[in-house]
Formats: structure tokens, sequence, C-alpha cells
């Protein structure tokens, strides 16, 4: 039979505190942000994040982490970590971004499930680095760390002006691409994949897409095209599907030149 029991280690205050992580306000407030998930919490251990401090069920009892879960069902252990120092850019002429390599850009996007898979797809894919607009959901909102499955703990994820980002990467000599639903289509277009110089996706929000000022600054628009090419069903895609299906593209060149 389960062992149900106040713990003496854990006191009403820390429940209160982990609690309040749940918004976005304490979050900024202390710099901290919880993970959940006894996979989480090793992802966590072993990443270059701080681990604040640790809770696992079997040594507080069950009833505590309810108490404290941020979760509709808690998890066996939880984790308050701290945030890294370096997640806005304010100067991105200063940041110093990589002269070569593949990056993500997000204008915008707002539902957390979004932008945690979005953040799973970077890291299978092994993208550089993940800016965002600031007006992107929080990276670090319960919801957007549960659905990155521990990607969070090894994607590069910034803060920053997505505009101008576009213009530093396109003066650069690089491109910043965006996808559209008028754009070329990806897959007859020749891409620049990020091996010889800075190549940029950027995807839109998913009611609006690409904001004007994004838009203007970008340098190739992206069309991913139905099958079959003359019929087209839905009327667009969801921002992660499009994310995948775009890096993915990006990726399969850059494995077929490895390959010649």
């Amino acid at each position: 039979m389960e062992q149900r029991f106040m713990s003496p280690t854990v006191s009403n205050n820390e429940i209160r505190f982990v609690k309040s992580l749940e918004r976005k306000k304490a979050r900024d407030e202390h710099g901290m942000f919880v993970a959940e998930g006894a996979k989480m919490v090793e992802e966590a251990e072993r990443s270059s994040f701080e681990v604040v401090k640790c809770f696992k069920a079997e040594e507080i009892g069950m009833n505590v982490m309810e108490r404290m879960s941020l979760l509709a069902s808690p998890s066996p252990a939880l984790a308050v970590i701290r945030k890294p120092g370096n997640l806005e850019i304010a100067d991105i002429e200063s940041f110093p971004l990589p002269e070569k390599g593949l990056f993500l850009a997000l204008d915008g996007i707002r539902d957390p499930g979004n932008l945690g898979t979005i953040l799973r797809i970077a890291d299978w894919f092994g993208i550089d680095a993940v800016f965002a607009s600031p007006d992107t959901v929080d990276v670090f909102n319960p919801k957007v760390v549960q659905a990155t499955m521990g990607a969070i703990f090894r994607v590069r994820f910034h803060y920053t002006d997505i505009a101008l980002l576009c213009k530093s990467v396109i003066s650069s000599g690089g491109n910043a691409y965006g996808t559209f639903l008028d754009g070329e289509d990806m897959y007859s277009k020749d891409l620049c994949i990020g091996d010889n110089g800075r190549s940029l996706v950027v995807i839109g929000n998913e009611a609006n897409g690409i904001s004007r000022e994004v838009e203007e600054s970008l340098s190739d628009r992206l069309f991913i095209p139905p099958y079959p090419p003359d019929e087209r069903g839905s009327e667009s895609l969801n921002a992660a599907v499009a994310t995948a299906i775009t890096i993915a593209e990006f990726r399969r060149r850059t494995i077929q030149i490895t390959e010649k």
C-alpha cells in the first residue's frame, strides 16, 4: 500500500514556490523554471543547466508531489532549474553567431505545444540555434518544457528581433528563408543549406503567418507544395509540421552533398 504523508523535508513554502513557477511573472522574478518526469530530470542533470533542487516521489511521498506538480498527472520526479543568463539578445549584431550553419527563427509562435515540438525538431535535425521573437510563448512555460521531451536542455535558444536577425544574416552573405503560401516551390528551388554560410529559416505565427516587418526583411520565400500539386486540401500546415518538412528538406540536401 502506498505510503501517503507530508514529508518534513518539504515545507509548505517550498510547495508554494514551486507552484508559483507555473506563472511567467514568477519565473522571470526568480530566474527559475520546472521540469517534471524522471527522464526530463535526468536530461537536466546531464546538461549545462543548473538544477537548483530535485524532488522525488519515493522520498517525499506522492501526496506532496501531487500538491507540487504543475501537470494534471504528477510525475515521480520534479526539478527546479535555473534559467540560462543569455536568453535575450538585445543587439543581434554583436551576438557571436557562427559564420556558417542552419538556424531557425520563430516569428510569434504562441502555442506551447508547437514551440515544444519545434524544439524537438530542431534537436533531431541538429539546428545550430533557434531564435524567437519577444512575443513568442515563454520557452520555460511548463507545457513547452514537457513538449520538448528534453530537447530544451540541448538546443541553443534565444529571444531577439527577428527582422534584425534576418537583415544581419543577409548582410553577412547568408540567406533568410520564410515559408509562405505564395512562395517558390521548395523542392525545385536552389537552397543555401548552411554549409558555406549562414542559412536562416523563419516560421510564422499559427494564425497570421510571418509578420509584415519580418517578411520585408527576408531574402527568399518558400512554399511547401501539396500533393497532387494542382489540388490543395487544407488551407495551411501546422507551424510545427511546416518546420519539420522544411528543415528536413534542407538536411536532405546536406546529406546529398556529403555523399557525393
